[in-house]
């Protein structure tokens, strides 16, 4: 959010948003990275970053336009801090060493 966002009734706006992040659930994946993509681009959310916990990999989708984002880019997890420059000046920055990974499934016999 923006420092200086206010809410509007209980919500912020659109706005004042300046960056989402979800981890993805184990189905379905297709609503974090299409559904989701195309609502928070068409709103203008500056940075939309899907965390994938099955797949080790976060996507960083930037530069959004009225069907999603113009760019979207891979980082591996365990590669280190990813700096993430926000709109306001400031910067997110994400430990790709320190990411939810999904629990192990429980040997059945």
């Amino acid at each position: 959010m923006r420092e200086d966002a206010r809410k509007e009734g209980k919500r912020y706006s659109f706005e004042d948003v300046l960056l989402i992040s979800e981890v993805v659930s184990t189905s379905p994946t297709r609503k974090d990275y299409d559904d989701c993509t195309a609502k928070y681009g068409r709103y203008g959310i500056p940075i939309y970053l899907v965390v994938d916990p099955y797949a080790k990999e976060v996507v960083l989708h930037t530069q959004p336009i009225a069907t999603g984002y113009i760019a979207a880019h891979t980082h591996k997890y365990g590669t280190g801090k990813l700096p993430i420059p926000l709109a306001d000046g400031r910067t997110f920055t994400l430990d790709l060493d320190e990411l939810p990974r999904p629990e192990p499934e429980a040997d059945a016999r």
